[in-house]
């Protein structure tokens, strides 16, 4: 069974005739006669009396309704689709880790509802690896994480990277490591530290950095937003390794300090193998941040142009109009 089936039985039973109901759907009447015939095979049964008027059979009776309800599901459906195709979805979803959302998507969203002002933004901070599983499901249009090749590997996943970043020290401002300009690895370690959940990319990137030097990492509280780890960390003597977009604004903040960390020795980084999409003994180490969606989502305008205007963005500037905001706060 058809649809064009099902619309020329539509159409006879409307007209009443065979060759009005052939003008109707823009056919032959043949056509018309084949596509019902076809239909009467299928279903077993005659639909229509043949007499100079096409009046309905008990069958056909009881098929009307549900003809009708077939058609009109079908004709909704095609338009919707029609509508996604031309960029009128109703929606767009993303996900993202917090750092993103706190510095990097705000211009982004901006200049897309200027674009897209009927499409209704949707934006949830999520951990890499709940980001990238949400995608999975069908649950969001967009991520932007840290990369995690064994949820990304499938044909349909679209991966870009956007940029790099470097891994600094947040502590106390009266913390011992703040005699340091760059952290050395020999004195970070000695220390407790504040770390992201399971299921957060910066919690994997800090385990695999702490096993490939053969250190113990003494994770004594786990945290999933940037408030709590300042909150903790301004308390004394716990440290947190975190991406340099996440401390922008400490700087402002007496309470805490941020420092670099120091560089391995080449020997040591050159010595050791790719970890990922990360050298996970980088002599500078830092941390991969990627947009990731699907092959068919990139056919859909609005989600075209959105990836278009996170390709477009410049990471440094945007962390440079950050830093500019507690000056133009105070102006």
């Amino acid at each position: 069974m058809r649809i064009e089936q099902l619309q020329a039985f539509l159409a006879v039973t409307q007209t009443g005739n065979f060759g009005q109901a052939a003008q109707k759907c823009g056919v032959t009447q043949s056509t018309i006669s084949r596509q019902i015939q076809s239909l009467e095979s299928h279903l077993g049964m005659p639909l229509f009396h043949r007499t100079a008027h096409a009046k309905l059979t008990l069958a056909g009776e009881q098929l009307l309704p549900r003809a009708r309800k077939i058609c009109q599901e079908w004709q909704t459906a095609t338009q919707e689709l029609a509508d996604l195709i031309a960029g009128k979805q109703p929606e767009l979803c993303v996900a993202a880790i917090q750092s993103v959302c706190a510095h990097y998507l705000p211009p982004i969203l901006k200049q897309f509802c200027r674009a897209y002002p009927q499409v209704q933004l949707r934006v949830t901070a999520l951990g890499s690896d709940r980001s990238l599983k949400v995608l999975r499901d069908g649950l969001v249009d967009v991520a932007i994480v840290m990369n995690n090749r064994f949820l990304t590997t499938s044909s349909e996943m679209v991966v870009e990277v956007l940029y790099e970043e470097p891994i600094e020290v947040l502590m106390a401002s009266d913390h011992p490591l703040v005699n340091y300009k760059a952290v050395p690895w020999s004195e970070l370690i000695k220390y407790p530290q504040a770390v992201f959940k399971s299921g957060y990319g910066m919690q994997r990137l800090v385990q695999q950095q702490f096993s490939r030097l053969g250190a113990n990492l003494r994770a004594v509280m786990e945290l999933n937003t940037l408030e709590a780890f300042q909150g903790v960390v301004r308390q004394g003597e716990l440290i947190a390794l975190l991406p340099k977009s996440a401390v922008i604004n400490v700087q402002q903040d007496s309470t805490l300090a941020v420092r670099t960390l120091e560089k391995l020795p080449e020997s040591l980084a050159s010595s050791n193998k790719l970890v990922g999409n990360v050298s996970a003994l980088d002599s500078n180490w830092t941390r991969q941040v990627v947009l990731v969606t699907t092959r068919d989502r990139l056919d859909i305008p609005p989600i075209q142009h959105f990836c278009k205007l996170v390709r477009q963005l410049d990471m440094p500037t945007v962390q440079a109009w950050n830093l500019q905001l507690p000056a133009l706060a105070q102006a």
